[in-house]
C-alpha cells in the first residue's frame, strides 16, 4: 500500500473541508425555507387571501437562488471521495456510498423535479396540486439532507458494518442498524431543525428591514410574524437535540466529547461544565482564568448524578492499550494478505478485529509494528485526541449564538404578535446584522463535529493519514487554489442576487407601499385591521 505524504492529507482534508463549508452555507437555508414556504402556501390555501401567495412566491424566488447555488457546490463534494479520498473509498465504500446513492435516486431527483413544479406551476396546477408539490420539494430537501446524514454518522459511529479479512475492507452487514444509528438520527433532527432556525432567521431579518424603511409592510409584518413563531420553536428545538447528540456524543465518542468540554483530567461525577477556558493543546491544561458551573456538564451529558466522564489522559492511555493490542490482530492480517490458507493468522484478527484502527494510528510512526518504540505508541496514542482548542471553541461560539438567536426571536414573535414592532424601531433597525448568526453558527457545528473526530474518518476504524489519495502535491494545491477562487465567485453570484431581489421586493405586490415607500411606519402598523387582511 502506497501511503500519501502528510502534506497531501493536509492539503486534502483543506480541499473538502473548504469546499463542505461553502456548501454548508445554503443546505440550511434550504432546508428551512422549504417549509417556510409550504406554510404560507397553506395559510394562502386554506383562507383564499391572495397575500400569502405572493408571499410565497416572493420567498420562493430567494429560495430558488439559493437551491441552484447549493446544487452547484454540492455536486463536488461526491466526486471528492473518489478523488482526493481513494482508500476511504475502496475501504469503505460498500457501506458509504448506499446512503450516497439513495440520496441521488430518490431525494434529490424528487427535489430538483419539483423545485421546477414549484416555481412555475403556480399557474398550471390547481391550488392542492401546487401545495402538494411544495409540500414535495420540503419533503425531498429534509430526505436529502437524511441519507448525507447517514452517510456521515457511519464516519462517526461505524454501525452496521464489520472488517472482512479476506477483501481487506468493510463491509456492509445490517442496512437498519445503518440507518438508525443514534448518531445518524439524532444528528439529522439536529440539523435539520438548525436549517429551519436559518429559514426562520432569513426571513424575520429580511423583513424587520423593509419594516424598518417601511417597504412592503402587510408582506413583512405577516411575515415576520410566521418566521419568529417558527424560529421561536426551531431554537428551542436544536437545543433540545443538541443535548441529546451530546448524549450519543458521550457514549459513542468520549474523546470529541472531552475536546469540546476542556476536560484533561477524569473529574469527580458529577462533572462541571467549563463555560469559559483556554485550553493548550501543546501544554495538555487549561491555562488562564477559567469560569465553570459544578456538576453540569455531568448531568446533561450523562444524564445522572454518578456516571464519570473520563478526561482526555485517561482517553490517552485506554489509546495506548488500545495500540499494543491491535498490534497483534495487524501482524497477523499481514500474514493472512500473504497465506489465505492460515487460518491461526485469520483467528488471530478476530480476535484483535475491535483495535486494528488503532494499530493502523501506530503504522503513521513504525511502519513496521515489530519494532515500534514505547514512545512511538505514546505519539500514537497523544494522536487519538482531537484538536481542543478548536473543539471546544467551535462548539462555545455555537451555544452561544443559538441563545442569543432564542432571545432575538422571542423579542420578534412577542412584538410581532401584539403589534408592537413599530415602537421598537432600533430592533429592526439592528436586525439585518443578525442575519449571519445561523449560518455561522451552523458552520461552527460543522466544525464541531468533524474536527472532534480527527484523527479519524471512520472513528475507531479508519486514520485521516491513511485515507487520501496518492496525488502530487502541485496537483493538490491547484485543485485547492482553483476551488476556492470557484466557490467564491458562486458566493459573490449568490450575494448579488439575493440582494438584488431583496432590494427589488416581492414584483406585482399589491400590498407592498402600504405606508408608503419610506418615513416611519408607525401609522401603518397601529392603524386598525380589517378582518379579511389579518
Amino acid at each position: 500500500m502506497i501511503v500519501p505524504s502528510e502534506t497531501v492529507v493536509e492539503l486534502s482534508r483543506w480541499q473538502f473541508a473548504a469546499t463542505a463549508l461553502y456548501h454548508f452555507l445554503f443546505v440550511p437555508l434550504t432546508l428551512g425555507l422549504s417549509f417556510i414556504l409550504a406554510a404560507m402556501e397553506t395559510v394562502y390555501v386554506t383562507t383564499g387571501r391572495v397575500i400569502y401567495k405572493e408571499m410565497a412566491q416572493f420567498w420562493g424566488k430567494l429560495f430558488a437562488i439559493n437551491f441552484a447555488l447549493g446544487v452547484a457546490t454540492g455536486l463536488t463534494m461526491e466526486f471528492e471521495f473518489g478523488t482526493n479520498w481513494s482508500f476511504y473509498s475502496h475501504y469503505v465504500g460498500d457501506i458509504f456510498g448506499a446512503p450516497l446513492a439513495i440520496e441521488g435516486l430518490m431525494a434529490f431527483f424528487m427535489e430538483s423535479t419539483f423545485v421546477g413544479l414549484m416555481l412555475f406551476g403556480w399557474d398550471r396546477l390547481s391550488k392542492a396540486g401546487h401545495l402538494s408539490v411544495t409540500f414535495l420539494v420540503a419533503l425531498g430537501s429534509n430526505l436529502s439532507a437524511l441519507w448525507i446524514l447517514v452517510a456521515n454518522g457511519f464516519m462517526q459511529d461505524p454501525v452496521g458494518a464489520t472488517f472482512n479479512p479476506v477483501s481487506q475492507r468493510m463491509e456492509l452487514t445490517s442496512f437498519f442498524d445503518l440507518l438508525f444509528s443514534h448518531d445518524a438520527q439524532s444528528k439529522f433532527v439536529h440539523t435539520s431543525i438548525a436549517g429551519y432556525v436559518t429559514g426562520a432567521m432569513f426571513v424575520v431579518t429580511i423583513s424587520a428591514w423593509y419594516l424598518s424603511r417601511g417597504r412592503h409592510v402587510e408582506m413583512a409584518r405577516r411575515s415576520l410574524r410566521m418566521g419568529a413563531l417558527f424560529g421561536v420553536f426551531s431554537v428551542i428545538g436544536v437545543i433540545t437535540l443538541g443535548d441529546a447528540l451530546g448524549f450519543v456524543a458521550g457514549s459513542a465518542q468520549p474523546t470529541k466529547l472531552a475536546a469540546m468540554e476542556g476536560m484533561w483530567e477524569t473529574e469527580p461525577a458529577p462533572a462541571p461544565l467549563k463555560l469559559i477556558a483556554f485550553p493548550s493543546d501543546s501544554e495538555q491544561r487549561n491555562v488562564g482564568p477559567t469560569l465553570e458551573l459544578p456538576g453540569v456538564a455531568g448531568i446533561l451529558i450523562t444524564h445522572s448524578l454518578d456516571k464519570e466522564l473520563p478526561g482526555i489522559k485517561e482517553l490517552e492511555k485506554r489509546a495506548a492499550e488500545r495500540i499494543r493490542n491491535g498490534i497483534p490482530g495487524m501482524l497477523a492480517l499481514q500474514r493472512y494478505r500473504e497465506n489465505p490458507d492460515d487460518q491461526a493468522a485469520l483467528a488471530t484478527v478476530r480476535e484483535h478485529e475491535e483495535d486494528l484502527g488503532y494499530a493502523m494510528l501506530l503504522m503513521r510512526y513504525a511502519p513496521d509494528l515489530t519494532q515500534a518504540t514505547p514512545e512511538q505508541i505514546e505519539q500514537a496514542a497523544r494522536d487519538s485526541i482531537p484538536p481542543v482548542w478548536l473543539t471546544f471553541w467551535s462548539f462555545r461560539l455555537m451555544i452561544g449564538l443559538a441563545f442569543l438567536m432564542l432571545i432575538y426571536l422571542i423579542a420578534m414573535a412577542t412584538f410581532s404578535l401584539s403589534k408592537q414592532c413599530a415602537a421598537h424601531d432600533f430592533l429592526l433597525k439592528i436586525s439585518i446584522w443578525l442575519l449571519p448568526a445561523p449560518f455561522l453558527a451552523c458552520e461552527l457545528g460543522w466544525l464541531t463535529a468533524e474536527l472532534g473526530r480527527q484523527p479519524w474518518t471512520v472513528y475507531e476504524k479508519l486514520p485521516t493519514w491513511i485515507s487520501a489519495s496518492t496525488h502530487s502535491e502541485a496537483y493538490l494545491y491547484f485543485s485547492l487554489i482553483g476551488f476556492t477562487l470557484i466557490y467564491l465567485v458562486f458566493i459573490v453570484i449568490e450575494m448579488f442576487l439575493m440582494v438584488k431581489f431583496i432590494r427589488q421586493g416581492p414584483a406585482g405586490y399589491g400590498h407592498g407601499l402600504a405606508g408608503g415607500g419610506s418615513g416611519t411606519i408607525q401609522p401603518v402598523l397601529s392603524a386598525p385591521v380589517r378582518h379579511e387582511e389579518a
